[in-house]
């Protein structure tokens, strides 16, 4: 399942500029394979940063990662055919930065977040009496296995 479609591009650039973007055989129209890839291209890319906490692909799909879907496949479309404007470039760079800030922990995807704690630290695997050597104490004057050493 991708995370954004040709429709949700086409709410970003007009569909004469997807034409002018995908059409390789000079059709007159957009070309749907071309447009898939490139959103494929961009999944892969948003996987590739989410992996490290949630679980992909995402089902259903966060707002925030659709978005970031359509900015990075309309730069990707851009990147083919002709220089990537300038606008394209932030909205890129801005998307990338953001990945990689969710990788990292510092940013979320709002109320997906992972419910995983398994990473919260070392834990303790032995209890108090399981231990094998001791110390005695002056209080009670009581010696352990150590106080001989």
């Amino acid at each position: 399942m991708s995370y954004s479609a040709q429709a949700d591009l086409t709410e970003q650039i007009s569909e004469d500029k997807l034409t002018q973007l995908t059409d390789d055989a000079d059709a007159g129209s957009i070309d749907a394979d071309a447009v898939t890839r490139a959103i494929a291209d961009a999944d892969a890319e948003i996987d590739g940063y989410c992996a490290t906490r949630y679980t992909v692909p995402f089902s259903p799909v966060p707002v925030l990662i659709r978005k970031i879907s359509v900015d990075i496949a309309i730069y990707n479309l851009y990147a083919r055919r002709t220089s990537v404007p300038e606008d394209r470039q932030k909205r890129y760079t801005d998307a990338i930065r953001f990945l990689k800030d969710v990788a990292k922990g510092i940013a979320t995807l709002g109320n997906d977040e992972p419910t995983d704690d398994s990473d919260s630290g070392p834990e303790a695997t032995v209890t108090k009496s399981d231990r094998i050597f001791s110390v005695g104490r002056d209080s009670d004057s009581s010696t352990g296995t150590l106080d001989n050493y």
